[in-house]
């Protein structure tokens, strides 16, 4: 099972366009000293999308990036979240850290369950191996850009 799964996330590298080959296994860590100038927005939430399998209930959620949202017993952190402007091929990208809350007799302790990119166009090839959640990436939510204003008209 494992093997083919690496066979189909390399397969999956293969397919993929340029920009999402460039994406690295860790996530983007922002400067401080950047210019938001002439960049791309930048994504301010990722959209998610969980089942519960035991209720058999979709619930679709918004994950703000860097704050931790949680579905059902699982802690969602999404550390980046990266989309293709319009013009290109639909490809949406999310690195997200799953932590499962274990409520144990003693205490609470968290289980790292999942760190990893998340593709919107091919959910299984990395995707979240639990036995009552399954979470997708649909969509990022970028930030509002507005247009440089004009002086009015005189």
């Amino acid at each position: 099972m494992r093997s083919l799964l690496v066979a189909l996330a390399a397969l999956a590298i293969a397919v993929l366009p340029t920009q999402a080959q460039q994406i690295q296994l860790k996530p983007p860590v922002p400067s401080q000293g950047q210019s938001q100038g002439a960049q791309q927005p930048q994504a301010v939430a990722a959209v998610l999308q969980g089942l519960d399998k035991i209720t058999a209930r979709v619930s679709r959620f918004d994950a703000p990036i860097n704050q931790p949202v949680h579905f059902g017993t699982l802690v969602i952190t999404v550390r980046a979240c990266v989309k293709q402007p319009p013009e290109e091929p639909p490809n949406t990208a999310a690195f997200l850290e799953i932590d499962e809350v274990r409520t144990d007799v003693n205490a609470a302790a968290t289980k790292l369950v999942f760190s990893g990119w998340m593709f919107a166009s091919s959910p299984a090839i990395s995707a979240l191996e639990d036995p009552v959640y399954d979470v997708n990436v649909l969509d990022c939510k970028m930030a509002a850009t507005a247009a440089p204003s004009s002086p009015p008209a005189k």
